[in-house]
């Protein structure tokens, strides 16, 4: 879709001030991309390149080994279901084709109203919790095709607004600034060189 906007390089370079080297920055920027965006679009992808010194390859090779990027549009809320082995024993396959009806999509695809991504996901690490799904990574244990169809309701209904953001968002507080950052380095050194 795009670059990142003027407000996001005002924070990218302020992430990247927080270390020794720019290329530890990526994955902070791949998430500030995503959270513009709901996906890391190419352009963004190739602008990070650019204030990072990287090759575009490299940022995309980076952001291709993590399953929590998504280079193409997703839903508001991108619900991960997982169908690992603890999960499949007690009904994460029928959960999955519960969803694929109840939302009318298969899994990748965006429901006509934006709202809902389906996917069929690896471990979650949620095992004694199974079957288990997340949405926009906030988990949810022990779902039933029941729980499930209450949880889009009140997803459509925006009752959980402040427990699952929009998806891209990764916090929605972010950490403290260079500035703060830079200080307690300084404090830090102090204390060190003072011994």
């Amino acid at each position: 879709m795009s670059r990142l906007t003027d407000e996001r390089v005002k924070t990218a370079h302020e992430i990247i001030g927080r270390f020794p080297r720019k290329k530890s920055a990526l994955i902070p920027l791949l998430h500030l991309a995503q959270e513009q965006d709901g996906y890391v679009a190419q352009d963004a992808m190739v602008h990070i390149a650019e204030l990072l010194d990287l090759a575009p390859a490299e940022v995309y090779g980076t952001a291709s080994f993590y399953e929590m990027f998504k280079f193409h549009p997703v839903g508001k809320y991108c619900i991960n279901i997982c169908t690992n082995i603890s999960c499949q024993l007690v009904g994460a396959w029928n959960l999955l084709h519960h969803a694929e009806e109840s939302l009318g999509v298969k899994p990748g695809v965006v429901t006509d109203d934006g709202l809902f991504t389906i996917e069929d996901v690896e471990c979650i690490a949620a095992c004694t919790e199974a079957p288990a799904l997340q949405v926009n990574y906030r988990y949810r244990y022990k779902v039933t095709p029941e729980s499930f169809d209450a949880l889009i309701a009140d997803l459509r209904a925006g009752k959980l607004a402040g427990e699952v953001p929009p998806h891209g968002t990764l916090a929605v507080v972010r950490q403290e600034t260079t500035e703060r950052w830079s200080n307690r380095g300084v404090e830090a050194q102090a204390k060190v060189d003072a011994r």
